[in-house]
């Protein structure tokens, strides 16, 4: 990857499998109910060009447990609705005393623009159909609280593939633990093409197919508007691909239940399953405060 501002974040798949192992240690150090002030003097801007709950509030809340002083600048409001580039966005932010920025944007690339000319890291928290690559490790740390190894187990992601940026890192990640990664979704959201996202992943068509014997199921968000226009429609969808318990049952006893959020009740997932003992959805909230806590504490170099 070409030069960026040392400590920043931008994606998943230019991670080695030991930078992502070190966070994931890192983030079993962090506690934000008995944190260490290690950003204490920090300023975290948080630039968001795209609505966000669990995203903005946990690096938010991560910052300020660090006692970090944090900032949020939305599109709306800003001098980008008088058309200032992202480029002049960022130069803006880092000239008024921003120690590091926290970014997300509809535009794949976007926060790697910015690492490019900024002096001061970059973290990437979400990058139109790129990645997000905060979302994988907090993924990858809710799995390891439940199976001890990552290795060989059975992923089955499930959904929306194409349009997905959690898809993109968590298939980078799992990829670089031997994980067995297996895509499921129609064409019209699951090309044949994402098999060359990375090596050994495996495309069933079948949902029911694609549960047996698998160890974690991350269940990806479902635009009904990506809809309009395909052949598939939303409930031939919902027949074929929603999350019900009689499909999750198809897993392993022990199976593990993954969504980045926000949750569609009803539409890729039934309230049934997204409630139930096996779900980690809220959990996965939770842990993504540690995560980000150990993203920034990587970022401006306190761990």
């Amino acid at each position: 990857m070409t030069k960026v501002a040392p400590g920043s974040l931008l994606d998943i798949e230019h991670l080695e499998a030991t930078e992502i192992a070190a966070l994931l240690k890192l983030a079993r150090r962090m506690n934000p109910l008995q944190p260490k002030l290690r950003l204490r003097g920090k300023r975290v801007l948080l630039l968001f060009y795209e609505a966000s709950t669990r995203t903005r509030s946990s690096f938010e809340i991560a910052a300020q447990s660090m006692g970090a002083m944090t900032t949020l600048v939305l599109s709306s409001g800003s001098s980008v609705e008088k058309g200032e580039s992202l480029l002049d966005t960022g130069y803006t932010l880092e000239a008024v005393g921003a120690d590091a920025l926290v970014v997300r944007h509809p535009a794949a690339g976007a926060p790697l623009l910015l690492a490019r000319h900024l002096k001061i890291p970059v973290i990437n928290a979400g990058d139109g159909m790129h990645e997000h690559p905060s979302q994988a490790l907090l993924d990858a740390y809710t799995i390891l609280g439940h199976k001890k190894t990552l290795s060989g187990r059975k992923v089955v992601i499930l959904g929306d593939i194409y349009h997905s940026r959690v898809a993109r890192s968590a298939i980078h990640l799992l990829s670089k633990f031997a994980c067995r990664v297996t895509l499921c979704g129609p064409p019209e959201l699951l090309p044949e093409s994402a098999a060359g996202l990375a090596p050994g992943l495996e495309i069933v068509r079948s949902a029911e197919d694609a549960m047996r014997g698998a160890d974690v199921i991350l269940v990806l968000r479902l635009q009904k508007e990506r809809l309009l226009g395909m052949k598939i429609g939303l409930e031939d969808y919902t027949a074929r691909y929603q999350m019900t318990m009689p499909r999750l049952r198809l897993a392993k006893r022990d199976a593990l239940l993954l969504h980045p959020g926000p949750i569609n009740r009803g539409l890729e997932i039934t309230a049934e399953v997204a409630d139930c003992p096996q779900s980690a959805i809220v959990e996965e909230v939770r842990n993504g405060v540690r995560v980000r806590m150990a993203i920034l504490a990587r970022a401006l170099r306190t761990a």
